[in-house]
C-alpha cells in the first residue's frame, strides 16, 4: 500500500451547518433519522407497474411528498424528478442552517451535486415516444431533463447561488466525491458556502433489467421488505431507491463569523480507483483501503479515534465481504459499522450524500442505526455491525465509505463539532 500523500496538505475541516434529506425512509432530516435510527415504520419498498415482469419488480419510493405542491407546476415542467428531489432537500439544508439566500453574497456560494444516472427514466419515456409516434413526439426537454447536472443546475438556479456549479458522476460513490468535492473547495477559499451531496431517482424498466441481468439485485419479489439485507448470510443484491441528501458546508470563520450552529465537520477526504474491474470491486479491497487511508491522514485522526463507520454495504455478497474485511484491516475491530440501505435502498449516486449526513446525525446524537434485516450475520464479516436496534456509543470521529461501479472509491472522515 502507498503512502497516501506525498506532501499532505494542512488540516482543514469544513463546517457542517445543514442537512436536508428525502427518502424513503422519511421526508426531511428528522423524520428520515427516526426512520433509518428507531425503524418505527417499515420504509416504502413498493411494487412498481413500470418494472411488472423484472425478476426484480419494486424499489424504495418516497410516498407522501407533493412535488406539485412544494415546488409548483411551472417548476416541476423543467426538472425530473431527481433534480425536482435535489431542489427540496437544498431548501431544508439551507434553512437548518439559517442562512438567507437573499443576502449571502451569491458569487461565494457553491453547488456539488452527485449523481450516477441523471433523469434516465425520462429517457426511457422518450425512447418510447420515438419508437412509437415518431420524431416528432419526442420532447425538447430531453436534454435539460436528463442531464446528469440538472440538479445541481436546478439547485443553484432555485438558490441564486453564482459560485462554482458543478455536477459529479462517479456511480455509487458520486454523493461523497461531491461532498469531498466541495471540502476541497472550501480549503482553496474558492467559496465561503458549498451545498453538495446527491441525488437520484431512477426506476428505469431499462436499467432494471439490466441490474437483474447483471444479478446486482435482489430478487426476494414475495418479501421486497426484507430483501435489502445487508452483511446477512442469505443477501442476494441491493434494492434500488429513490432520494436526495444534501449538506450546507462552510469555511470555519464563516460559520462562526454568522454565529452558526454546526452540527459536524467534514475533517478528511480520499479517493482512489481500483483500475481493476467495470462491475467487479478489486477482491482484495486495496483501492477502498487507499481511499479510507488518504482521508484519515487528511483529516489527522488515527485510526484508533474512529467510533463508527456508515459502510457502503449494498446486500451484495462481494461487496458486504470486502469492505468489511477492509474496515477491520485499517480500523481493528471497534468501530461500531452500519448500513443505513436497508431503510432508504440503494440510491445510487444519492447514497453518500444520504448517508454522510446520517453520519452526522450518529454523530450529534452518539447513536449508530440498525442494520435492518440483518437476521443471520455472515459469520465471515470480521466487524461488529449493529443489529436489530440502534446502539449508543461514545465517539468524536466516524466514516463514509462508498464504492461505485467502474472502480471509484471515496471515504469521508467526519468530527464531532
Amino acid at each position: 500500500m502507498t503512502a497516501p500523500y506525498r506532501h499532505r496538505p494542512e488540516p482543514f475541516a469544513a463546517a457542517v451547518t445543514g442537512i436536508g434529506l428525502v427518502t424513503a425512509a422519511g421526508i426531511g432530516a428528522a423524520a428520515t433519522w427516526r426512520g433509518v435510527s428507531e425503524v418505527a415504520d417499515a420504509p416504502s419498498v413498493l411494487h412498481r407497474p413500470e418494472l411488472q415482469g423484472l425478476p426484480c419488480d419494486f424499489m424504495y419510493t418516497i410516498t407522501g411528498l407533493d412535488t406539485r405542491a412544494v415546488l409548483g407546476v411551472a417548476t416541476l415542467r423543467l426538472m425530473d424528478r431527481f433534480s425536482q428531489l435535489a431542489v427540496i432537500a437544498a431548501r431544508e439544508a439551507v434553512a437548518d442552517a439559517g442562512l438567507d439566500p437573499s443576502v449571502w453574497d451569491s458569487g461565494r456560494v457553491a453547488v456539488v451535486i452527485g449523481s450516477a444516472h441523471g433523469g434516465l427514466p425520462f429517457y426511457d419515456e422518450q425512447h418510447t415516444a420515438l419508437t412509437e409516434r415518431g420524431a416528432r413526439r419526442v420532447s425538447p426537454k430531453l436534454a435539460p431533463l436528463t442531464v446528469v447536472n440538472g440538479a445541481a443546475s436546478s439547485v443553484a438556479t432555485d438558490l441564486g447561488a453564482r459560485g462554482p456549479s458543478q455536477a459529479v458522476s462517479t456511480a455509487c460513490s458520486s454523493g461523497t466525491v461531491a461532498i469531498g468535492t466541495a471540502h476541497q473547495m472550501l480549503r482553496t477559499g474558492a467559496c465561503d458556502i458549498v451545498v453538495a451531496g446527491g441525488a437520484e431517482s431512477v426506476c428505469s424498466r431499462l436499467l432494471i433489467a439490466s441490474a437483474c441481468q447483471l444479478k446486482a439485485v435482489s430478487t426476494r419479489t414475495d418479501d421486497p421488505e426484507a430483501a435489502c439485507r445487508p452483511f446477512d448470510t442469505h443477501r442476494d443484491g441491493f434494492v434500488v431507491g429513490e432520494g436526495a441528501g444534501l449538506l450546507v458546508l462552510e469555511r470555519p470563520e464563516h460559520a462562526a463569523a454568522r454565529g452558526a450552529t454546526v452540527r459536524a465537520r467534514i475533517a478528511g477526504y480520499g479517493a482512489s480507483s481500483d483500475a481493476y474491474s467495470a462491475v467487479a470491486p478489486d477482491p482484495d479491497g486495496l483501492g477502498i483501503e487507499r481511499a479510507l487511508r488518504t482521508a484519515l491522514a487528511d483529516a489527522g485522526v488515527a485510526a484508533a479515534d474512529i467510533g463508527h463507520v456508515n459502510a457502503h454495504g449494498t446486500s451484495t455478497v462481494a461487496n458486504d465481504l470486502i469492505e468489511a474485511t477492509m474496515l477491520r484491516r485499517v480500523l481493528g475491530e471497534h468501530p461500531l459499522v452500519t448500513s443505513t440501505k436497508a431503510m432508504t435502498g440503494h440510491t445510487l449516486g444519492a447514497a453518500g450524500g444520504i448517508e454522510t449526513a446520517l453520519t452526522v446525525l450518529a454523530l450529534q446524537h452518539q447513536l449508530v442505526p440498525p442494520t435492518v434485516n440483518l437476521d443471520a450475520p455472515d459469520p465471515e464479516i470480521p466487524v461488529d455491525v449493529v443489529s436489530k436496534e440502534a446502539r449508543p456509543g461514545v465517539f468524536e470521529a466516524a466514516v463514509k465509505t462508498s464504492l461505485g461501479f467502474g472502480g471509484h472509491n471515496a471515504a469521508l472522515v467526519v468530527t464531532r463539532a
